[in-house]
């Protein structure tokens, strides 16, 4: 986790999202530079309990492809943590809010808080952080949930598309209400594969923002597919519209494996 405690006020009046998950890869791989980096496979057909980990980051313009590259190889590299469950790395598809640039995505997945504070606190971490992703970035954003009922895969299947949001309530309005919105979007669109949502437990690097929710999709194309149904989408928005004061949606696609000749 990156334990950067950035506070910068940036919000988005964009409508509200369907969201995306992770995956995991087996620790004692050699990792080489790779503009984009995911795990392998790992099958989980039971529902369980994870903790989700989302950081966005914007890229300065004009940086050096070989330091993008160090970076995301870099961040792609802890997945050899014993603490991390999945972890993959790279550029974004969409960023679906006019306000805000970000241009990467890291996802995670940990058994617990603790596993994932092990990880933030780990020495590989803070090298990679100070020495690969700091010096190359202009903003970050980190948001962190319990997914209380995990159901299908822990790790998310290479060119999988994942939609996440995060949400930023009305004073007094329950997350409660929100949450239950978002819990029931598969039974509406049924190109989601995989849905998370939860309250984040990581204020400090929320900019404000206190939900958040992950969907998988088989592919782009599903997700294009739920965009294009507008009247469900819009009928779907207005049951929390009046609640939310910002979102922010990105879009993200599990990116392939390298080969083994790279």
């Amino acid at each position: 986790m990156l334990c950067l405690r950035t506070q910068l006020s940036l919000s988005s009046r964009s409508s509200f999202p369907l969201t995306l998950s992770a995956s995991k890869q087996f620790r004692n791989q050699q990792l080489k530079a790779w503009p984009s980096r995911s795990s392998i496979k790992m099958m989980s057909t039971q529902p369980s309990k994870a903790v989700e980990h989302i950081v966005l980051f914007k890229v300065k313009e004009d940086t050096e492809p070989s330091k993008v590259s160090a970076m995301v190889n870099g961040l792609s590299s802890l997945i050899s943590l014993d603490q991390v469950l999945h972890l993959t790395v790279g550029p974004l598809l969409r960023n679906r809010s006019s306000s805000l640039t970000f241009t990467h995505m890291l996802h995670s997945r940990y058994k617990s808080k603790e596993d994932l504070e092990a990880y933030s606190a780990h020495p590989s971490h803070v090298s990679v952080v100070k020495g690969n992703v700091l010096p190359i970035i202009d903003d970050i954003m980190a948001v962190d949930w319990v997914a209380e009922d995990l159901r299908g895969d822990v790790v998310p299947p290479q060119g999988s598309a994942i939609r996440v949001s995060f949400l930023k309530l009305k004073e007094n309005v329950a997350s409660d209400e929100v949450l239950g919105v978002i819990r029931g979007l598969p039974e509406n669109f049924k190109q989601i594969s995989q849905l998370t949502c939860g309250e984040n437990f990581s204020p400090a690097r929320a900019k404000g923002f206190s939900i958040a929710s992950l969907a998988v999709f088989p592919g782009p194309s599903e997700l294009e597919a739920v965009d294009s149904n507008e009247e469900l989408v819009n009928y779907q928005k207005d049951k929390v519209r009046d609640r939310l004061e910002s979102v922010v949606v990105v879009d993200y696609v599990v990116p392939p494996l390298p080969s083994a000749s790279l």
